[in-house]
């Protein structure tokens, strides 16, 4: 996996980091192509608005951004 990854999911907050982090550890791998580049995306929101999708309490316009957000939480939950 590439560290340009590994960097972008560390963002200051701890939740986030943890998170991030570890779905990248453990579950990136199983994305697809198209997953790995919604992955990417969700990266490139601000930190307020990752926090309130990943913890449910917003979701993203974009059907297949809200499954990912989704399959993150779910992650999160193990």
């Amino acid at each position: 996996m590439p560290s340009r990854l590994r960097w972008r999911c560390r963002r200051g907050m701890r939740e986030l980091d943890r998170l991030l982090s570890g779905f990248l550890e453990q579950r990136y791998s199983e994305l697809t192509e198209q997953q790995r580049a919604e992955f990417e995306a969700i990266l490139e929101f601000p930190d307020p608005q990752l926090y309130a999708y990943l913890l449910g309490r917003a979701a993203p316009a974009d059907p297949r951004l809200a499954k990912l957000i989704q399959f993150i939480r779910d992650h999160g939950r193990c």
